[in-house]
């Protein structure tokens, strides 16, 4: 059954670009993160940061995920008739986020196909990218998602 309001496998074109809303990065959310999934010094304290190779306080690679997926959700997932997906094929930090940071990208889709073993249901590829305020790219994400096509006659 067709939901008003959300977006179906069908209202997404290859070559869309979905713009992400900036998101600034604090040292106490880098900092929490990192105590709790990844406790390498240069993520748990400007000290330790200092004495990295990156000179500085640097969120983990998979804090940097875990907002590009935050910051996806925002902006269309959560209204997406989403089935979840089968994963990430490929994942790339280019570049230490650090305290301050201003981060903004966007994400385009890559690829569209219904699915053979489920028709009911279309797979999307997506590419995210997110650069810091320099422009600077700091991480690209390829993701698949499983996403519902609507119904045949059923209101959008």
């Amino acid at each position: 059954m067709s939901v008003a309001g959300l977006k179906y496998y069908e209202d997404f074109r290859v070559g869309d670009v979905i713009t992400l809303d900036a998101r600034t990065i604090s040292a106490d959310e880098i900092i929490e993160f990192a105590t709790e999934f990844d406790p390498a010094p240069f993520h748990l304290s400007e000290e330790g940061g200092r004495n990295s190779m990156l000179g500085h306080l640097s969120a983990s690679g998979w804090h940097t995920c875990c907002i590009a997926m935050r910051m996806q959700c925002d902006a269309f997932v959560l209204n997406t008739a989403s089935r979840g997906s089968p994963g990430v094929s490929q994942c790339k930090w280019l570049a230490p986020v650090g305290a301050g940071d201003t981060l903004s990208g966007t994400v385009t889709v890559v690829s569209a196909r219904i699915s053979a073993s489920r028709p009911d249901m279309g797979l999307i590829a997506f590419m995210a990218e997110l650069s810091n305020q320099s422009g600077n790219r700091v991480i690209t994400i390829e993701s698949i998602a499983m996403i519902d096509i609507r119904e045949t006659g059923a209101p959008s």
